[in-house]
């Protein structure tokens, strides 16, 4: 059973990816756009606003990386450092827990990209179509280097 949960950790992990930046990008197009119910309920983030607008750009772009798989550790770490900001000056002095707080969303996110920075993009990646450029993390094995006196 292990062996077969293994086999399709790379897909797991894509279709990962992939609805993670989907939602995540839908969340900057509802704010600069005001499709999908808009910024908050309707309407749309005032351009140049901070950091509102500049979370949705953030969002919109990183989120559509991720999505597909086009730089998406670049990407993801970029979008976990927004969530923890997010989370930190706009949630956490409301309470301690996100449950308390209305960080929910801030906290998944943040540590779902988080966890996308270490793992990978997965399958299904546009990254997986470009050819290897140099030493690219786990798959290559790294030899040390001498020391050099």
């Amino acid at each position: 059973m292990t062996d077969r949960l293994n086999t399709a950790r790379p897909y797991a992990l894509g279709l990962f990816r992939i609805v993670t930046g989907l939602l995540f990008a839908c969340h900057g197009a509802a704010s600069l756009f005001g499709v999908l119910g808009g910024a908050h309920g309707g309407g749309t983030v005032p351009v140049g606003a901070w950091p509102g607008w500049y979370a949705a750009v953030i969002q919109l772009v990183a989120g559509a990386l991720v999505l597909l798989g086009a730089g998406p550790r670049s990407a993801a770490f970029i979008a976990s450092g927004s969530m923890a900001y997010a989370y930190f000056t706009a949630h956490q002095a409301e309470a301690l827990f996100p449950i308390q707080n209305n960080g929910e969303s801030s906290a998944m996110y943040c540590w779902a990209f988080l966890l996308l920075v270490f793992t990978g993009p997965g399958a299904f990646a546009l990254d997986r179509l470009l050819p290897a450029r140099g030493n690219r993390g786990a798959e290559t094995e790294q030899q040390p280097r001498a020391a050099t006196v």
